[in-house]
């Protein structure tokens, strides 16, 4: 294999996404990078770079079967990403680093479980077990009052909205609001991110109810902008729409890249998502950021 000019070969890569949900994965037994923020800079923008919502390492873990690393497209590190889980999932399986179809899956959320399904003896789709929702304010995190944030009255650009904050491992504010698709995202969605309510920026999840199981929806992602997919944020409009008595405890969340299936399962109280996960192709790029191990 040819090396770049400081004797480094190029750095692999597989693009993959899940609903549309797309990042950049790494695998971090035989990959090693320097600068994991600055490389998620540089390869996600969409011009310049490979382009994608961000960067995912896969790597060892003492805890469970992998760990894994998500980075947003501004470099920042997210606690946890639902279409990521999947696809590393997928990637797991399909490159032969295990032969399970039940695995466990160390986040900065805590560790999640995921089943496989196959066809033609690769993986087409998984289910994750999200866990527990977190509806303390204060554990959102949001600074508002009382041991839930449900309905709270937000002003932005001088208009009323109504937000209910979940935290799936990472925070969550879902609005629920009708013509969803006329929404200037680029324009209101930093204003939601960046408000003081929220101590940590949050992820906006705008909900159009089509029935008690049907949630429509758009998603402005913390630290990305307007994605096509968000499987933490699917789960989090799925308990905010059941604690609004909008819709039942199992619905499917059409997004811009595709459906999942979300249940808030009432005697365990843990979310589960099941959604595709594709790979888009694989490749090699020559960076100065990463050495080999």
């Amino acid at each position: 294999m040819d090396t770049n000019n400081n004797g480094e070969r190029p750095l692999l890569f597989t693009k993959m996404h899940g609903a549309g949900n797309d990042y950049i994965y790494v695998n971090g037994f035989t990959e090693s990078v320097k600068n994991p923020s600055e490389l998620a800079i540089k390869l996600s923008n969409r011009n310049f770079g490979i382009g994608s919502d961000g960067l995912v390492l896969i790597l060892p873990s003492t805890k469970a079967d992998f760990r894994m690393r998500m980075f947003n497209a501004d470099g920042t590190e997210a606690e946890m990403c639902g279409n990521a889980s999947r696809c590393v999932g997928k990637f797991v399986f399909d490159k032969g680093l295990t032969d399970k179809t039940e695995l466990s899956l160390e986040t900065g959320a805590g560790i999640k479980f995921l089943q496989l399904h196959t066809q033609n003896k690769l993986v087409n789709k998984v289910t994750v077990d999200m866990g527990e929702p977190i509806l303390i304010p204060t554990e959102i995190p949001v600074k508002v009052a009382g041991d839930k944030a449900v309905k709270v009255p937000l002003i932005i650009d001088q208009t009323e909205h109504h937000i209910t904050c979940v935290s799936m491992g990472n925070p969550h504010a879902v609005i629920f609001t009708k013509a969803i698709d006329g929404l200037n995202l680029p324009e209101i969605g930093p204003k939601f991110e960046n408000h003081p309510i929220f101590p940590k920026r949050t992820n906006t999840e705008f909900i159009e109810i089509l029935d008690r199981n049907t949630l429509k929806m758009r998603v402005w992602e913390r630290g990305t902008g307007e994605t096509l997919a968000c499987g933490t944020g699917a789960c989090a409009a799925l308990v905010a729409a059941v604690l609004n008595n909008y819709s039942e405890r199992k619905a499917q969340l059409q997004l811009l890249g595709g459906n999942l299936a979300i249940e808030w399962d009432e005697k365990t109280n843990h979310v589960f998502m099941t959604g595709p996960a594709e790979t888009v192709f694989e490749g090699e790029i020559n960076t100065e950021l990463f050495t080999t191990r």
